[in-house]
């Protein structure tokens, strides 16, 4: 009977004590590489004691997750069954633990952006209003320093966006590791990005709301993305010649991509889902949305998530209570309205670090904590088309997630030492700490 392993110095022990021929001893060293080759494919492992927190709002407080070739092979609770730990390549004991799917950041520009006062080393924006068939797969920077230290707060996937204009382009999802843009890419292109127009624009200066006056072109811009939307649904129906700009819009016709609606304001977030619904568009995600609370009916009705715009942020009302932007997961939750986290604003690539701690405060202003890591796993897995195989700990999925050892929401408990994407390990360093580690002892 083969063993499923055997080690190197029971090879040794039985080349010393068996008396066999040289062609013998060969073919004994043929079929031992053939085991030892089988048993390395398999990059069986397991995780035992952890808290596990499986994404879809549940948690396990002793579980065990082995994991096989990339993918989650088991999660269980470990006081209800028993394991045969030679069935394992390798034995992770991590009693006292975290185990967190991989974190997802959504509407952002990491990747796409190194110094923000650099223009140079930006490349999230086109020349130009209405430029669906642009996209940022090609552009993402796997070697920007910024994606190791938002990657080691346990932000394992992004979904990089384009930036300006009317229509901005087409945002993919990244994995933060790889050799190249190739490499990296979750998903291409998975959907287009309108920005709707803002019928009202504060005239206060950074901190001072100021008061508010409409937008006096806001219906002539309305008209004009009708106008397009309208072109596009006309060249999805027909068979004219090659429209590149016009090609990129089937997706959202057909269902295959998602049409992101920025919009902050109720009443444009009103206008804007009504403006889409005349083109049958499928799948419509809400982003900002810092009204978004107010207008749970049309929500509901169209079956709409939300990509919240960064919870550390002033209220965009005057007379708004200046904890409104913290307590707005916690309505949507309670109204069963799909929503994600994100970090769009000022200095947002760096700051996406933060992500995290950003879903800790909605837990301190009501939100439930399982909930809390659900919008970001799970929830922005379906809302970006990838919960088949991301975004929670479940059998069969992809072995991408962290281990903390803390809660990964607190910023001082977050502490990440084991980051697995696809299975491989992947670094927990990054450029601050390896300036920590040359400067600590001087």
């Amino acid at each position: 009977t083969i063993p499923k392993k055997i080690s190197y110095i029971t090879v040794i022990q039985l080349n010393m004590n068996i008396n066999m021929s040289m062609s013998i001893k060969n073919n004994f060293l043929i079929v031992f590489l053939l085991i030892s080759n089988f048993a390395f494919a398999q990059k069986s492992a397991i995780f035992m004691g952890a808290t596990a927190h499986i994404g879809n709002g549940e948690k396990i407080k002793n579980s065990v997750i082995s994991i096989k070739d990339g993918k989650i092979d088991l999660v269980a609770d470990l006081s209800k069954i028993r394991i045969d730990p030679n069935a394992f390549d390798t034995i992770y004991k991590v009693y006292g633990k975290h185990i967190y799917p991989g974190f997802i950041l959504t509407n952002t520009k990491l990747g796409l952006t190194e110094i923000d006062q650099v223009r140079a080393t930006h490349d999230y924006r086109e020349v130009g209003q209405i430029n669906p068939n642009i996209n940022t797969q090609i552009a993402f920077n796997v070697q920007s320093k910024i994606i190791e230290t938002v990657r080691t707060n346990g932000v394992l996937l992004t979904q990089v966006t384009p930036q300006g204009g009317i229509i901005s382009g087409q945002s993919s999802v990244m994995y933060l590791s790889g050799w190249n843009w190739e490499d990296a890419t979750c998903k291409a292109n998975d959907g287009i990005h309108l920005r709707w127009p803002s019928s009202y624009y504060n005239t206060g200066w950074w901190g001072d709301p100021g008061g508010r006056e409409k937008n006096k072109k806001y219906y002539e811009k309305i008209n004009s993305i009708t106008e397009f939307l309208e072109k596009s649904y006309a060249y999805y129906k027909s068979n004219n010649n090659m429209d590149l700009k016009m090609e990129s819009m089937k997706g959202v016709f057909d269902g295959t991509k998602s049409l992101y609606l920025h919009a902050n304001y109720y009443n444009d977030i009103i206008d804007g889902v009504n403006s889409c619904k005349k083109f049958n568009i499928k799948k419509i995600v809400l982003v900002g949305g810092e009204d978004a609370h107010k207008a749970i009916a049309i929500l509901k009705e169209n079956e709409i998530p939300v990509i919240l715009k960064r919870v550390h942020r002033l209220p965009k009302n005057q007379d708004s209570h200046i904890d409104e932007p913290y307590k707005q997961a916690k309505i949507l939750s309670k109204n069963n309205i799909t929503f994600a986290f994100s970090y769009a604003g000022d200095m947002e690539a760096m700051g996406s670090r933060n992500l995290p701690f950003t879903a800790g405060t909605a837990v301190a202003y009501g939100l439930d904590y399982e909930e809390a890591i659900k919008a970001l796993t799970l929830s922005t897995a379906k809302i970006l088309g990838i919960d088949d195989r991301l975004g929670s700990l479940e059998n069969g999925k992809e072995a991408t997630f962290f281990i903390s050892e803390g809660d990964a929401l607190d910023m001082t408990t977050n502490k990440i030492e084991s980051i697995l994407i696809k299975g491989k390990s992947v670094s927990t360093s990054n450029h601050q700490t390896e300036l920590y580690e040359i400067y600590k002892d001087r």
